[in-house]
């Protein structure tokens, strides 16, 4: 009896030891399917290299890989990883700025999946699996219904609260400044300093050269860009840089 017992100990633990080394933090309950693991891995590394910016100018998520996508986007995963990127910006904020009084200290804020979130509009429109209809997307843009992002909104009215002058540069076309305004103020945004929409002239050009031509136009006008904060490389590369830069998770779509 003692021996048997001793037994289950030693599989109990083995099958423990095989679970633990390959954990992942997606999907707490052990299956031991191979097929399916290297799937779970191969979507995993994916998205984190999208976030390092290796996997760049794709269209669409891979199609094995959009439930994962969908399951990271509407976890408490990215949610958390959402606001370690703020308490960064939050740990910056107390040892950055000497703020000079004068009214040209700056922050810039991207608006989508930055402030305010897409998801309710991506999980009707397959996830990032499928190319992104613009039509049909500013077609939902000008319902104003987007939901704010929690994390960013406290972010947001404590930068303001220091005295620190926001602008919003966003990749969204001027046409949808109305609807952009009312859902913002809808959701409990309000004194920013300008919202920088892409005008006839920009359209056609890329979003990095769009929103670096925005930061020129401040800096030129005597602004110290202190940071900013968005889901895209786009909106944080390109000269002139901000003193700090603090990208946010989006592994949906992205803007170059």
């Amino acid at each position: 009896m003692a021996r048997e017992a001793l037994l289950l100990l030693a599989l109990t633990c083995l099958c423990i030891g095989l679970a633990a080394a390959d954990w992942n933090i997606l999907s707490p309950k052990w299956r031991f399917d191979a097929k399916q693991d290297t799937w779970k891995n191969y979507c995993e590394s994916w998205r984190i290299n999208v976030e390092l910016n290796n996997i760049r100018d794709f269209e669409v998520v891979p199609q094995e890989c959009v439930d994962h996508i969908k399951k990271y986007m509407t976890s408490s995963q990215y949610t958390a990883d959402s606001e370690r990127a703020i308490e960064e910006v939050t740990l910056y904020l107390t040892r950055c700025c000497t703020l000079k009084g004068d009214g040209k200290d700056a922050w810039i804020f991207d608006v989508d999946d930055t402030l305010i979130s897409t998801i309710p509009y991506f999980k009707k429109h397959g996830f990032g699996g499928e190319k992104v209809n613009s039509s049909s997307l500013e077609a939902w843009m000008e319902e104003s219904k987007a939901p704010a992002l929690d994390h960013t909104f406290k972010l947001f009215h404590e930068i303001k609260d220091r005295g620190i002058k926001i602008f919003l540069v966003s990749s969204r076309k001027e046409t949808l400044r109305s609807p952009t305004v009312d859902n913002l103020i809808n959701v409990g945004y309000h004194g920013w300093s300008s919202l920088i929409l892409r005008g006839l002239d920009d359209e056609y050009m890329h979003v990095e050269q769009f929103k670096s031509q925005a930061r020129k136009k401040l800096v030129d006008q005597g602004y110290r860009i202190w940071g900013i904060v968005g889901d895209q490389w786009s909106s944080i590369k390109g000269l002139p840089e901000a003193k700090r830069t603090f990208k946010l998770p989006n592994s949906i779509y992205y803007l170059s």
